[in-house]
């Protein structure tokens, strides 16, 4: 596991104990969407922010990691499926730990949606890209939510910890989840997982303010970060929100210290 323990302090900051996470993994769902047409430029954009590590599939890597010049965690995406197929839920594998291994990976993700129909086969899949993670030494994050014809709610808590609890207990290194609205309910989700637990960015907001009342209120209840995307490649100023967010998240920022970064 000492291996392990290596990868995952390239993508984790050592003094806060805590990530920022910037997920592109967005192409094969939804299209090449604003903010991940110049893959350099944004990568630049997030780092220059604060990011710690940057999330996307092999074939981006050598379109928007290190190439623009600066060195942050990269983190192989593993599972994918489209919003125009007849199953977006369905997450199905399309890269193995080798590969993330080859493209000098530090960390390697999976997404689950519990309660889907196909719910059995992504964790059977989950089982066996952990065991593969364990047997190389890799870090694994597990985005988890709970979504299917069967949930009423995705964000409600009893729902989301099911799901955090889920990836935990298949071996997730890190858990990635949906921010359940308020600080108390959030904390029960991230006792529940004894993990590492960073929150998802959700749909694009129409506030900033919003967005950095989520990330100071996730830490308060013991979360160890974000993954938030669209909220951060999207945003009229992508550096200084970049910055707002890990200053609250690395350096202990209240949300009006770090709101200063996009108001200039």
């Amino acid at each position: 596991m000492f291996g392990k323990s290596i990868r995952i302090e390239r993508i984790i900051d050592r003094q806060s104990g805590n990530a920022v996470i910037v997920p592109m993994d967005h192409g094969i769902s939804v299209g090449p969407i604003p903010g991940l047409i110049d893959m350099k430029g944004t990568v630049s954009d997030v780092v220059d922010g604060g990011a710690t590590a940057v999330l996307m599939h092999k074939g981006i890597v050598p379109q928007g990691h290190r190439t623009s010049g600066h060195d942050v965690g990269l983190i192989l995406h593993l599972s994918a499926s489209t919003d125009i197929g007849v199953s977006s839920n369905s997450k199905v594998l399309v890269a193995t730990v080798e590969e993330a291994l080859k493209l000098g990976a530090d960390a390697v993700s999976m997404h689950i949606n519990v309660g889907a129909e196909t719910e059995g086969e992504m964790l059977e899949n989950l089982g066996m890209v952990s065991r593969q993670c364990s047997e190389w030494g890799m870090p694994l994050i597990v985005m988890a939510y709970p979504r299917g014809p069967r949930i009423k709610d995705s964000f409600d808590p009893q729902a989301v910890a099911h799901a955090a609890r889920v990836a935990m207990e298949l071996g997730a290194d890190i858990v990635k989840c949906s921010y359940t609205g308020d600080i108390d309910s959030f904390r029960d989700v991230v006792r529940g997982t004894m993990v590492p637990v960073v929150i998802a960015g959700g749909p694009k907001m129409d506030s900033d303010m919003d967005i950095l009342n989520m990330v100071h209120d996730s830490l308060e209840a013991g979360g160890h970060g974000v993954s938030i995307g669209r909220n951060i490649f999207q945003n009229r100023n992508v550096r200084g929100m970049m910055s707002a967010v890990s200053d609250i998240v690395l350096h202990g920022a209240t949300v009006e210290e770090a709101a200063r970064h996009i108001r200039v």
